[in-house]
């Protein structure tokens, strides 16, 4: 088990079935006027194992030219993002403990062979407002760190309906996927896992 810094926060099973299921169909929606893209990695222009899109006033997206940012429109469409349903929004109200809306929520669409690098969410001004994430579908083990890359870390299974939130001392924490574990859950029927990350950008 992990020993996670002062305002990492796990909640298992935060959301139940029923919520659960209504929050992926409200995902296929804006899936529908945002398709999900591969993003690419800055410098050596390698692809990212997971697809992604966004909805929000802004999006967070990458490429080898310009590198980490927030845009208000879809990379590959022109299009601007989806607003964040009121369903996203109120849970933000209830876990968040800031008074300021999300401005961004990353979807990450994880096939049973994804992962993530361990990394830190770092391209917001606010970093005085937490990072809050929820699970849907096939279990992953999470792994977190300290604050710095070369810190200890330890990992942790994450379920379909759990949430994270990391604030306070762990606002910067590194931290990423290692692994999906496929058939975990019958929520998504091709398998795969999302995770939805919601952020304040501007302070």
């Amino acid at each position: 088990m992990a020993t996670l810094l002062n305002g990492i926060r796990h909640l298992p099973e935060f959301l139940d079935r029923e919520a659960q299921v209504r929050l992926v169909e409200t995902v296929r929606a804006i899936v529908v006027q945002a398709p999900l893209y591969v993003p690419v990695l800055p410098r050596t222009g390698k692809t990212m194992s997971v697809r992604m899109t966004n909805c929000g006033s802004l999006g967070w997206v990458t490429d080898k030219e310009r590198g980490y940012r927030y845009q208000p429109h879809h990379p590959a469409t022109g299009e601007p993002w989806p607003a964040i349903p009121d369903e996203l929004l109120a849970i933000w109200e209830r876990l968040a403990g800031y008074p300021k809306p999300p401005e961004a929520c990353l979807i990450n669409f994880y096939a049973d062979d994804a992962r993530m690098s361990l990394h830190q969410d770092r391209d917001e001004e606010a970093l005085d407002a937490p990072v809050l994430s929820l699970s849907l579908g096939n279990s992953c083990l999470f792994r977190v760190g300290g604050l710095e890359r070369t810190d200890k870390t330890g990992s942790f299974r994450l379920q379909s309906g759990d949430a994270v939130v990391l604030g306070g001392e762990g606002r910067l924490a590194f931290h990423g996927v290692d692994r999906i574990f496929p058939g975990t859950s019958t929520l998504l029927k091709n398998g795969g896992r999302i995770n939805l990350t919601l952020r304040r950008v501007n302070r």
